[in-house]
């Protein structure tokens, strides 16, 4: 067999007449032909099936692994529940004692007389003293007071402690300290802004009564 005259064979211009005498064909023509059949069965195998193969087996993996990462995310909470359980009642408690902190209506009218006796007991002289009434916010309410004392640093801070002592969310803003008199002397005039607060379920339920 000379395997030198495949290269003279031209099979893509082979026409049915030529496959018919395929049988009659010199031996070479032959070979190259099974091999040119066998290629195109492989490649064709190759694309017809096995890439769809691959894409699916790609599909799949990248679907394990989502499931895996699901799966890790919520073996962790399962093992965490009881600690996620402690926290959430631990939370509830001390939302709980803020929100005791916080007055209802009946109660604040006790606070402004609380404010204004830690003035008095501070030893301050309380020339304005005026609450603004209640400003809803998102879940509470603001009840600002408007301040302004007479006296010495030491009774501020002495009245600021005291306000930050009650048992009830009192915050001060807004301080300003100017000398009484502009000729000198060592009484100071502070004009402020105390803050306590509502919870807003509490007030809505004083508008209703």
């Amino acid at each position: 067999m000379d395997l030198s005259k495949l290269n003279e064979i031209d099979l893509s211009n082979l026409e049915v007449d030529d496959l018919k005498r395929i049988g009659a064909a010199p031996l070479p023509i032959k070979i190259a032909i099974i091999i040119v059949l066998c290629v195109a069965l492989v490649v064709a195998g190759y694309f017809l099936d096995t890439t769809k193969q691959k894409e699916e087996l790609d599909r799949v993996i990248a679907e394990e692994k989502q499931l895996r990462d699901v799966f890790s995310s919520k073996q962790a909470k399962a093992a965490n529940l009881e600690a996620y359980k402690q926290q959430l009642e631990e939370m509830r408690t001390s939302f709980g004692t803020l929100l005791r902190q916080l007055p209802n209506e009946t109660e604040i009218e006790t606070l402004l007389t609380d404010i204004s006796q830690t003035g008095i007991s501070s030893g301050l002289e309380i020339d304005y003293f005026k609450p603004e009434g209640l400003r809803p916010k998102e879940f509470y309410s603001e009840y600002p007071i408007k301040l302004k004392v007479t006296g010495r640093y030491h009774e501020f801070a002495e009245f600021i402690s005291g306000v930050a002592a009650l048992p009830r969310i009192v915050t001060v803003q807004d301080i300003e300290i100017i000398p009484s008199d502009p000729k000198g002397g060592v009484k100071l005039t502070m004009q402020l802004t105390a803050i306590t607060y509502q919870y807003l379920d509490e007030t809505a339920e004083g508008t209703e009564k």
